[in-house]
């Protein structure tokens, strides 16, 4: 399709690289994104969009996993790399940013995500990762795009500009959402929440590698894992461990208890369950009893009962844990994520569109088997009427996501903008 559309491909691919690089090369983690924001705003005020910022777009009491010391510094940092204070201003301490092309002529609202966080991992510092030997590798110590939302953004940004070049060719409003925090799902209930998506007729999101090779669409992945995220503090009471250990009251203890008991809660008869504790920290010294103790972890199921099912043994075994070693207990949400069910029409859409788009092979179903708060915002454009699709770019990949040799095949972007391109001229033109 594109029968309509201006585009010149060899400039586009070359515009979305260079898109992509500079994202790669600043990353930024969940809720820190003020640079990546920042850049995307100037792009967009330019290609003609209105910009929508903070509370426009997030419903800011439903945030989660956010840590006020961390964002700070993340805003001197993106003014160190060159943020926009005026953009900045405008997102009030919050990242992330929506923007909407209006036509002024009847017809269908159609949003796109696109997500912007980067992970909490090591880039590699081997010499032969291409990021680093084309000097495009991550200038934030620790933090990586890792995932490949770098692509996602750099995808936005691609699909704008083509957009805006052709706007007399559109009908009805075009929103394109540029989400911050999706790593540890943080940010879409918050979107969804916040009420931006409610007119949408059509909504679409996508996500590139997830074990699809190159040249591969898959239109409806399955078994999206709902997920409960969550941080356990134990409070207790420090004592010399030699002089007086009766004295004290040792969260340490209390949360090893914890972690034994729920790595061993009995998994579910009706279907997939996980638990993961991924961090603890605890204690100040090896002469004393520790006072302080936090537990990182994380629940999964294959669907909300299930999920819910696993949250309720973590937090009752976390208070039975404190009860048990005479401490306090604070349980604390980080993140949440729900399942996701594609509309059968925007499937059969871009089954047919993804030949002409650029795919060579396009498979209905694949198992996602991982969590993704895109769920949030597709479950609200289907309550409030409107049809969404979550659908995945096929990359080669150097490793699996989530690891720092991590590197996406960049060629795979162009065909993810045409697709989507050619989704939004067929639903405009009523074409399912």
């Amino acid at each position: 399709m594109l029968k309509h559309f201006q585009i010149d491909e060899s400039l586009l691919t070359q515009r979305l690289m260079t898109h992509r690089r500079e994202f790669h090369r600043y990353p930024e983690a969940a809720w820190q994104e003020f640079f990546t924001t920042s850049r995307i705003a100037s792009h967009l005020e330019v290609m003609g969009y209105t910009l929508h910022f903070s509370r426009d777009i997030i419903d800011r009491n439903a945030i989660m996993g956010r840590e006020e010391e961390r964002v700070a510094k993340a805003q001197e940092r993106a003014m160190s790399w060159g943020a926009s204070t005026h953009y900045l201003a405008q997102m009030e301490g919050v990242t992330g940013i929506g923007a909407t092309l209006h036509t002024g002529k009847p017809g269908p609202v159609v949003a796109l995500r696109f997500d912007i966080d980067a992970v909490e991992v090591m880039e590699s510092q081997n010499d032969m990762h291409r990021p680093r030997f084309l000097g495009f590798a991550s200038l934030s110590p620790g933090v990586a795009h890792a995932c490949g939302h770098d692509a996602h953004a750099a995808m936005g940004l691609g699909i704008a500009e083509v957009l805006a070049e052709n706007r007399e060719l559109l009908t009805g409003t075009i929103k394109l959402l540029f989400q911050p925090a999706e790593e540890g799902c943080r940010a879409g209930k918050a979107i969804a929440q916040s009420g931006w998506l409610d007119d949408v007729d059509y909504f679409f999101a996508a996500h590139i590698g997830m074990n699809v090779p190159s040249g591969t669409l898959v239109c409806d992945p399955q078994h999206f894992l709902c997920s409960s995220k969550f941080d356990i503090h134990f409070t207790g009471k420090p004592a010399h461990a030699g002089i007086e250990p009766n004295a004290g009251q040792n969260a340490l203890a209390a949360a090893c208890t914890a972690v034994n008991q729920m790595l061993a809660i009995p998994r579910h008869r009706d279907g997939m369950t996980r638990i993961n504790v991924g961090q603890m920290h605890a204690g100040d010294g090896r002469n004393v009893i520790p006072a302080n103790a936090v537990l990182m972890g994380e629940t999964r199921g294959e669907n909300r009962e299930l999920n819910s099912y696993m949250y309720q043994q973590v937090e009752m075994i976390a208070q039975a844990a404190a009860m048990m070693h005479g401490v306090q207990v604070d349980i604390s949400p980080q993140g949440e994520a729900i399942g996701l069910v594609n509309d059968a029409e925007l499937v059969n859409l871009l089954a047919q569109l993804g030949p002409d788009s650029g795919f060579t092979e396009v498979l209905t179903e694949k198992d996602f088997g991982a969590s993704e708060d895109a769920g949030y915002l597709v479950d609200r454009v289907q309550a409030k009427g409107g049809k969404a699709i979550y659908c995945l770019i096929g990359s080669d990949l150097t490793a699996g996501h989530h690891n720092g040799d991590f590197d996406i095949d960049e060629s795979r972007m162009l065909p993810a903008v045409k697709l989507m391109l050619n989704a939004i001229q067929a639903v405009q033109s009523r074409i399912l």
